[in-house]
């Protein structure tokens, strides 16, 4: 375990806070626009290249084994979120949110997802303290979750079965209509949710389940919670610009569930192992991060080659994301409390 002191911790938040605000800034500078692939691209290149640049002076400063769990985290962290664009991808589509506010509820679900999976975070790095057979349990799950994975590659999430927004619904009054960029407006003097706050709260919420297969998996790659920090706020800081890059992409990568099943699969199975190694004897064998590195960088680079190799033999095979407007969009409910009329 690495002894890093609270000033570290310290530092680190701040940066990426300070990183985040200035992506902030940026585009309120810019306004409610269309972010094109461009300036999706040079985004993208931008945090990649600190991730890689973060993970380079880990090495040096703590050692090439804590550099490799570094890696290896931010990769299936990030692997992990591509595949939850195509949640994201259904939710938009769903609310029909309009390009140029799109990247306003992204950011909004980010920096939620950044306060959770914080606590997550904590909240693992003690139970693995407190006690290391808690790895049998995240492996077990992890297993359990490729498999599921696995078997229902090809059905997309409904949006309507979020239980805390069918809540919200209900309990807000509600209109149908978008008032630019706000998330609350006047109809009648009364004061109402746009569906833009409605959306905010699907994809916020959305990320607590995400996180509860990312959280346990990169725990199998690394017990320092500060390198899983690190590596969630890394793959979450790029992810809304990664949206806009891979929207002509997305619908292509057929094959990612399947990779992600067996990348979790093999997590699942490593940590299984760790916890035998440790409690019960240790002839049983451990996988190094060398090894599981490479295994996480080889099943990505197949599973993008099959996938664009099967959509380009057989166009038919590519999957239709986004929904045409209006179709298969979340309903309001009619009867919400207080809503006006015509919502």
């Amino acid at each position: 375990m690495l002894d890093i002191p609270f000033y570290v911790w310290a530092l680190t938040i701040g940066a990426f806070v300070l990183v985040l605000g200035l992506d902030v800034a940026i585009a309120a500078r810019k306004g409610p626009h269309v972010i094109g692939v461009g300036e999706a691209t040079r985004w993208v290149i931008f945090y990649v290249a600190l991730a890689i640049a973060f993970g380079i002076g880990l090495t040096v400063v703590a050692g090439g084994q804590s550099g490799g769990e570094f890696f290896a985290g931010y990769l299936t962290e990030y692997s992990l979120s591509v595949d939850n664009l195509f949640v994201f991808v259904i939710i938009m589509a769903s609310f029909a949110v309009p390009q140029e506010h799109q990247h306003k509820v992204l950011l909004f679900g980010i920096v939620l997802a950044l306060v959770l999976r914080g606590a997550f975070i904590a909240i693992g790095a003690a139970a693995i303290s407190a006690f290391i057979e808690v790895f049998f349990l995240f492996g077990i799950f992890l297993i359990y979750t490729a498999i599921q994975l696995a078997r229902h590659r090809n059905e997309e999430p409904e949006v309507g079965k979020n239980p805390l927004l069918r809540l919200m619904e209900r309990v807000l009054p509600t209109t149908r209509e978008y008032d630019g960029a706000k998330v609350v407006t006047r109809i009648d003097g009364k004061r109402v949710a746009t569906p833009l706050l409605l959306v905010m709260i699907a994809i916020g919420s959305t990320d607590i389940l995400f996180a509860l297969d990312s959280i346990p998996a990169i725990f199998g790659l690394t017990k320092e919670p500060y390198i899983v920090f690190t590596a969630n706020a890394f793959a979450l800081l790029g992810l809304r610009q990664l949206y806009f890059l891979l929207d002509g992409l997305l619908d292509r990568l057929v094959y990612l569930s399947i990779g992600l099943a067996v990348i979790l699969g093999f997590i699942g199975v490593k940590l299984i192992l760790e916890a035998a190694h440790e409690t019960i004897s240790p002839s049983f064998p451990h996988i190094s991060i060398p090894i599981s590195l490479g295994f996480i960088v080889t099943v990505l680079v197949l599973t993008t080659i099959a996938s664009l190799a099967k959509t380009r033999r057989d166009p038919s095979a590519i999957r239709h994301v986004v929904p045409e407007v209006g179709e298969d969009r979340a309903e309001i409910p009619v009867d919400v409390p207080g809503a006006p009329d015509g919502r």
